[in-house]
């Protein structure tokens, strides 16, 4: 399988990130310094976090927090070198276990539905909503231009416990069309499970920009 890559002008630039107390900040071209979509959103389900921890106390969280943390990065650089054409055969034979497991479910999804791809791990912001973050993939799914997340996670998840994950992608589509023009309805939620089927979740980002904005604006 080999996928082809097209080159966006307007987006040949990239942003500085710096983590503070209050979560992470881009600098835009302009000097602007607006918020992660991420830090924006976390407020979405900060009370469930607080709960759990307080659940299962501060060390067993961090373990897990930092194990989940591990897996979603190797994960997404998995999908990036795959999607730019980097990985053989013999690569993917050399992945870690777990990280093999997760990538060979995501990986027929891939291979069926994804087409031309216009960025990957791509900075992008917005000085109408005033933030900015890093979309996993910008693509053709099932034919039509959307915004890709790749997700991962120890158990199945409940659709109402992630919509931050719809609002991010939303934001992403917001930043894009603003930065390029061309608008983007589609998004894509794919999370590879651990020992489970992954599931895919395509939805159309109206659905989600009233809800984005009491976020944006608080």
């Amino acid at each position: 399988m080999t996928f082809e890559f097209i080159k966006i002008p307007e987006l040949d630039y990239d942003l500085e990130a710096v983590t503070t107390e209050s979560g992470r900040l881009y600098t835009t071209p302009k000097g602007n310094k607006y918020r992660s979509i991420t830090t924006v959103l976390s407020a979405f389900s900060k009370k469930a976090i607080l709960e759990w921890r307080k659940r299962v106390g501060d060390e067993e969280a961090n373990r897990i927090s930092s194990k989940a943390s591990t897996r979603g990065t190797n994960l997404h650089l998995v999908c990036e070198k795959y999607l730019l054409n980097e990985y053989t055969p013999l690569k993917l034979k050399s992945l870690m276990p777990n990280i093999k497991a997760l990538f060979q479910q995501l990986k027929p999804e891939l291979d069926k539905n994804i087409g031309k791809i216009y960025a990957l791990e791509q900075a992008l912001y917005s000085d109408e909503l005033e933030v900015a973050g890093r979309v996993d993939c910008i693509a053709e799914w099932n034919g039509e231009l959307s915004i890709i997340d790749f997700k991962t996670s120890s158990k199945l998840k409940e659709e109402g416990h992630i919509q931050n994950y719809f609002m991010q992608c939303t934001a992403y589509a917001i930043m894009f069309e603003e930065r390029t023009g061309t608008p983007i309805d589609k998004i894509v939620v794919a999370i590879a499970v651990e020992n489970e089927q992954p599931q895919i979740f395509v939805r159309s980002k109206l659905d989600y920009v009233t809800e984005l904005m009491k976020y944006v604006k608080t």
